[in-house]
């Protein structure tokens, strides 16, 4: 087995773990740019092993880079602070943690 097929064999292995991840992480967060990462990195994972050559892996990679600079992969705050007004009134008020007494 030369180095080029063990290197194949290892970077589709990788692939399909983040593939199964993606699906996974899309199962508990249906964000549409999850399900397409993933689904891209699974199909360049079984064209590489499939023809045994490097090419569909370097493809993988670029269409998932592509998909991200579109902006499809979802934000990293996935819990999502959006919705809390407090946080906002706070950094409004200029008060940063530091305590604002009421002297009156």
């Amino acid at each position: 087995m030369n180095v080029l097929k063990l290197l194949v064999y290892v970077l589709s292995g990788a692939y399909i773990l983040i593939a199964a991840l993606m699906m996974f992480a899309y199962r508990r967060i249906p964000h549409y740019g999850l399900f397409v990462m993933g689904f891209t990195y699974g199909v360049s994972a079984a064209l590489a092993l499939a023809l045994m050559h490097w090419w569909p892996l370097v493809t993988g990679f670029v269409l998932v880079w592509i998909l991200k600079l579109v902006g499809l992969d979802p934000d990293t705050d996935l819990m999502g602070r959006k919705g809390d007004k407090s946080s906002d009134k706070q950094s409004a008020s200029g008060d940063e943690g530091r305590g604002m007494r009421d002297e009156g």
